[in-house]
């Protein structure tokens, strides 16, 4: 391999001019005509992004981060529980969010051939509440269900 001396390497450094100038509406070397957003957002010669993709009322991302990842049966055990719980609550609470399902938190984890749900009640997703509020601190309910998505039993403790 060559070795280049060293001011040949740094002449040739100064003749490239380093980076570009951030463009500012206008560039002088493409005769006035005003650089576009896109050109702008993509200086460095990327792909444009694609417009997004809004169908039946839906704007549909382009790369979705799910919450988390559950098999059919998970889904069918957490949705159980959370009928029961929801279905627990006197009528005359229907209305008061806290006792929705917008309000709850489930997680689901599985031992020996049944599902555990947990459920939390998070009173700070009602809009209300400051972060990490909750009007009674011990407050969670815990059910056994079996893969099809019965319900077998509650958690013995009364908060």
């Amino acid at each position: 391999m060559m070795k280049l001396p060293h001011h040949v390497l740094l002449m040739t450094l100064l003749l490239d001019g380093g980076t570009h100038p951030a463009p500012s509406g206008t560039a002088p070397g493409d005769g006035g005509i005003p650089a576009s957003s896109v050109v702008a957002a993509n200086a460095d010669g990327g792909t444009t992004p694609r417009a997004p993709l809004v169908a039946e009322g839906i704007e549909w991302p382009e790369d979705l981060r799910p919450l988390a990842t559950l098999d059919g049966p998970a889904i069918l055990a957490a949705h159980a529980a959370l009928q029961r719980l929801l279905a627990s609550f006197p009528k005359e609470y229907a209305k008061d969010c806290s006792y929705t399902a917008r309000a709850m938190e489930v997680s689901v984890a599985q031992h020996g051939g049944l599902y555990f749900v947990q459920i939390n009640r998070r009173v700070e997703k009602c809009g209300w509440a400051a972060p990490g509020f909750n009007p009674s601190a011990h407050w969670y309910e815990l059910y056994a269900v079996s893969p099809e998505g019965k319900v077998l039993a509650r958690y013995p403790y009364h908060p």
